[in-house]
């Protein structure tokens, strides 16, 4: 496969030169230096010549503890800019409003949910009713929410009013509704209370899909395991299993989980190998967008799908947590061929 077209590049450079943050980056720098013992100056210095010259975004500087590495260490990292060229490269822009809008999303991978869902519209409020009363418990998402965004859980014990009910949805745009995913017992061992998603970004070359990294997110109770709901990962290896203890992007470290006690470097992710089935299942329905991030649940029946990123992000080692100096994105070059 040929590498990356330079003008996406460029394009990319010259935007994050137009938008750089000159305190962000020294605030970034100093909680550097203070957890790793660098002068302030210094670690600057290295984190705009490794934004320039190495793809590096200033964030992945700090979460991959790249203050402490060496150069060919640095280099096993993926980063958000060059996931950012890959996403650009080889995910048709003509197919990328399937995974954009997540009714969509659902309507095309219907049968890889495995639950029920409907969309809220003009009219539907005694539909609505049913669904809920039906389920006892729903999860509403608005259609092109990120991170969490828009994501809100309800009880149908708690409704008096159907009618003003299906009206606030309605306004608010919180229109996806859906059955609430039961999660395997193994990771409601973790965190009972929230549906903890295994992120797998996956490359399919037409042929095969390659699984180049996976990572284990887990909540803290609340809708969402994403961070802005107080949630971490950990990374796991091939096989399912973490490669250590729990961390965010907010220099939060959990050994084990600060709910239930959990040790994390102790998760196994149950049925590997339907999660690689499933994960190959899934990057052929639509083999335009090639590069995904895609997160699933596995449940007492196998895993389900949750829902794809085109984007797909980074998730990534943390060797300060991990003791292990290097991270995956040999899997990416190997995979893609850059």
């Amino acid at each position: 496969m040929s590498r990356f077209s330079l003008a996406p590049r460029l394009r990319y450079l010259a935007d994050r030169a137009r938008r750089i943050d000159v305190a962000s980056v020294i605030e970034r720098a100093r909680e550097a230096s203070e957890q790793h013992g660098k002068a302030v100056p210094v670690v600057v210095v290295d984190m705009l010549w490794s934004a320039g010259r190495h793809n590096v975004g200033f964030q992945d500087y700090i979460d991959y503890d790249f203050a402490i590495l060496t150069k060919a260490e640095r280099d096993t990292f993926m980063t958000h800019p060059v996931s950012n060229q890959i996403s650009q490269q080889y995910d048709h822009p003509d197919y990328r409003h399937l995974f954009h809008d997540k009714a969509e999303f659902d309507a095309r991978f219907d049968a890889f949910l495995k639950r029920e869902w409907m969309l809220i519209t003009e009219g539907n409020a005694d539909e609505l009713r049913t669904f809920t009363e039906r389920q006892g418990t729903i999860v509403v998402k608005e259609t092109h929410g990120q991170a969490g965004t828009g994501v809100h859980r309800y009880h149908a014990a708690d409704v008096a009013d159907w009618t003003a009910f299906h009206a606030e949805l309605l306004a608010k745009k919180q229109v996806l509704v859906e059955e609430v995913i039961r999660q395997h017992e193994d990771l409601a061992a973790v965190c009972p209370g929230t549906v903890n998603t295994t992120r797998i970004t996956a490359f399919f070359d037409g042929e095969k899909t390659h699984i180049l990294a996976i990572a284990q997110k887990f909540g803290r109770g609340a809708v969402s395991d994403q961070m802005s709901f107080g949630g971490f990962y950990t990374m796991l290896d091939e096989n399912g299993h973490s490669m250590g203890p729990g961390y965010d992007s907010h220099g939060h470290v959990h050994v084990t989980h600060p709910d239930s006690g959990f040790p994390i470097a102790d998760f196994q992710l149950p049925m590997m190998d339907e999660v690689r089935a499933f994960v190959d299942q899934v990057a052929r329905v639509v083999p335009q967008i090639q590069y995904v991030g895609w997160d699933i649940v596995v449940t007492p029946d196998g895993p389900v799908l949750v829902e794809g990123n085109w984007g797909a992000g980074v998730y990534e080692n943390k060797p300060s947590v991990t003791g292990i100096r290097t991270g995956h994105k040999p899997r990416y070059q190997a995979a893609i061929g850059f």
